[in-house]
């Protein structure tokens, strides 16, 4: 696929996988299986079928495990960022792969599951991408389209793509799919150490430089052991 934005990607894969407890007290997170292969395959596969040539993966918890896991994937093309001394959250592994990233860059959470819609995600964002406006833009899905979720939402979105956080006491219409597409100046005079990405977007929304892109296809919550059967009956029937 050509006409995308961005020819790298980071993968998050440095969690704890706390939630997904008892899968994850012998293996990270994204080496769980749902639907016959790892969680981070079905980020990785997503990238490749988009045509994005490079992923960074960020590795701290089981970190051996999932080098071994990737060593001899060849599309797109892995390198690590390394972070077993410290976790370093999304934001601080951000900043520390940005290095080995290009210039915008998708993000992707390496436990996300979804069907594409009439457009391939990436070429999607890519679409609407507009580096002179944005310093990131979110791949968001409604309610209706996300499986597995219970919350109340994390955006709301003008009719310019501009986000706001969700209100306290509402329900926001738009849920933050883990899909992201970034500009290194979302990273500029960051925090050092550990942090949250949010701390960047919180900066983004006050500049009116976060962006969100309603998402056309299915997505679903991963996030427990309990997830994991609905998602795979789900997949199977798609």
């Amino acid at each position: 696929m050509t006409g995308l934005a961005a020819d790298s990607a980071i993968v998050l894969a440095a969690g704890l996988g706390t939630r997904m407890r008892p899968l994850t007290n012998d293996r990270p997170k994204p080496l769980v299986e749902v639907a016959g292969k790892p969680l981070i395959d079905h980020a990785l596969d997503r990238l490749a079928e988009a045509g994005v040539e490079r992923a960074v993966v960020n590795v701290h918890y089981f970190p051996e495990a999932i080098e071994a896991h990737l060593a001899g994937r060849r599309s797109p093309r892995v390198t690590f960022s390394d972070e077993r001394a410290l976790l370093l959250e999304t934001g601080g592994g951000l900043v520390k792969a940005q290095g080995q990233l290009s210039d915008p860059f998708f993000c992707v959470n390496s436990d996300n599951v979804w069907l594409d819609g009439p457009a391939n995600a990436f070429a999607e964002l890519s679409r609407v991408w507009d580096g002179a406006r944005m310093d990131a833009l979110l791949l968001l899905v409604s309610h209706t389209r996300a499986s597995n979720y219970s919350g109340k939402g994390d955006f709301h979105m003008d009719g310019t793509g501009r986000l706001s956080r969700r209100r306290s006491g509402r329900i926001a219409p738009f849920i933050y799919t883990g899909v992201q597409l970034v500009s290194k100046r979302l990273l500029r005079d960051a925090p050092e150490g550990p942090f949250s990405t949010n701390v960047l977007w919180s900066r983004a929304i006050e500049e009116g430089r976060l962006f969100g892109m309603a998402f056309t296809g299915e997505w679903f919550e991963v996030g427990d052991p309990e997830a994991i059967a609905p998602t795979e009956a789900a997949l199977a029937g798609a």
